[in-house]
């Protein structure tokens, strides 16, 4: 079996692209980071599901551009750009009975955040007591490289978007109610989001 010769440069191109899909350029958007305070390594491609990679679909739910939708039972969050448009991330979410429904809004953003844990948390598991003055930002700090706080009726909900320092988790429900992303798309979309900025929590 021959291969044409304009065969073989559509498939040269479409290999220098870098797992290009819909125009994304995934390659890219999971690249080092070195300029952050904690410098990012590139994301393996092959850690991440195709389906859960950052990309720009189709999207008309009827909210306005700006609004953060976060469609828990897809384990999927829409920012949505209009036109019927909007960027979809994957994400990981919280075990059945932990989490937020219905809508908040963005009460404050932090990069590189401190995590303190709630008292259900210590609780739940003692070992995060040592941490009740806060962990330190860094690599290994449960809220990753940004944190989009929730608020409803001008109090902290104590449900945040965040990135994680596990990137596995990505697609599952195994938090304690929060909203997990990967590092590399939570800084995307803290760029994106404003505080006030409205978001709506899907459950089944």
């Amino acid at each position: 079996m021959s291969i044409s010769r304009r065969g073989l440069l559509l498939g040269f191109s479409a290999f220098l692209a870098g797992c290009t899909t819909n125009g994304t350029n995934h390659a890219s958007n999971y690249g080092s980071r070195p300029d952050e305070q904690f410098p990012l390594k590139a994301m393996p491609l092959d850690k991440v599901k195709p389906e859960l990679r950052r990309q720009e679909v189709a999207y008309d739910a009827g909210y306005p551009a700006g609004t953060v939708v976060v469609d828990t039972p897809a384990r999927r969050l829409y920012y949505v750009l209009g036109d019927g448009r909007a960027m979809r991330y994957g994400i990981g979410v919280g075990r059945n009975g932990y989490a937020l429904r219905g809508s908040a809004y963005i009460g404050r953003k932090g990069e590189w955040p401190t995590w303190t844990p709630t008292g259900n948390m210590m609780r739940r598991d003692p070992r995060n007591r040592r941490f009740a003055g806060g962990m330190e930002p860094g690599l290994n700090n449960p809220l990753g490289a940004r944190a989009i706080y929730l608020y409803q009726g001008g109090n902290d909900t104590m449900f945040r978007i965040h990135g994680t320092n596990q990137p596995w988790s990505i697609g599952m429900a195994v938090s304690s109610g929060c909203v997990r992303m990967l590092n590399h798309d939570v800084i995307d979309l803290y760029e994106r989001v404003k505080v006030g900025g409205r978001v709506v929590v899907l459950q089944a």
